[in-house]
């Protein structure tokens, strides 16, 4: 299995870069983050499978390795970062509860998606 480091990942967006020891950039979509893991750090090195996705290489079954130290455990992020994050983790449930005034459930990636930020958001808050 390949092995590479987190170049950037943003949990509001759902998704990052990893750039494997080949040099390759690979797509790392949250979902494929190992479970209970909401998002990882810059310089976290990983490893992981590979699949052809629509926009090139994209990492399967993450599982990390290393972490980087941290200078201070559980960081938290700037709050004016974190309120955007939580403004817009409310219109992500917006829609969700929209549809299901209209009896459609979300899909499990969406589900999962909404899940892995709320837990990214209550870890942050929880300090």
């Amino acid at each position: 299995m390949p092995i590479g480091r987190v170049k950037w990942f943003s949990l509001e967006k759902g998704f990052g870069f990893i750039s494997s020891e080949e040099g390759e950039d690979v797509y790392l979509a949250a979902s494929a983050l190992p479970s209970g893991v909401p998002t990882v750090k810059p310089g976290t090195k990983l490893e992981f499978g590979v699949a052809e996705g629509r926009r090139g290489p994209q990492a399967l079954s993450v599982r990390i390795i290393d972490e980087p130290a941290s200078v201070v455990a559980n960081t938290r992020i700037n709050a004016d970062d974190l309120a955007t994050i939580i403004e817009d983790s409310i219109k992500m449930l917006d829609k969700v509860g929209n549809g299901l005034r209209h009896g459609r459930y979300p899909t499990s990636t969406e589900a999962e998606r909404l899940g892995k930020v709320l837990r990214g958001i209550a870890g942050q808050i929880e300090g």
